[in-house]
């Protein structure tokens, strides 16, 4: 029996979704951080290289948004606040541990394919079948 066009739909939707977010670098590094442990905000900044303040605190909103990181607020002067991932969390270290090992595998392979199709692309006798960059038409000047 054949799925409905309805249902494959809402699935395209809901993958398009979660790779939305898995997808997005900032979101994977955390994840991944996350997976050792609770953290505090100023430590997990430490920790992610490059993250800005802002892209951090964003991040962490849509984690928890999504139901992959909890936050807990201790009372204390100054205030604590730890991050964790919550059992949805930890259950997409798997299989983003496995991407990131196929990414650092394949990373030579990706830049020689990369290279390869950039040279065809740039070369001046390649042949029509190639990916080829337009040029761009010469427009009349403007007449004063």
């Amino acid at each position: 029996m054949r799925p409905s066009k309805r249902h494959l739909s809402e699935n395209c939707q809901a993958v398009s979704q979660v790779l939305s977010r898995v997808g997005d670098k900032w979101s994977v590094l955390v994840v991944s951080i996350l997976g050792r442990g609770p953290m505090r905000f100023n430590e997990l900044k430490r920790t992610v290289n490059g993250i800005s303040q802002r892209m951090l605190t964003l991040t962490l909103r849509a984690l928890e948004r999504d139901g992959l990181v909890t936050r807990t607020v201790f009372p204390s002067v100054p205030p604590r606040v730890d991050y964790e991932l919550t059992g949805l969390g930890r259950s997409l270290l798997n299989p983003v541990s496995a991407l990131a090992a196929w990414a650092i595998d394949h990373r030579a392979d990706i830049a020689a394919a990369q290279a390869t199709f950039d040279a065809k692309a740039e070369a001046p006798d390649a042949d029509a079948t190639t990916m080829q960059r337009p040029h761009p038409q010469t427009l009349p000047s403007p007449r004063p």
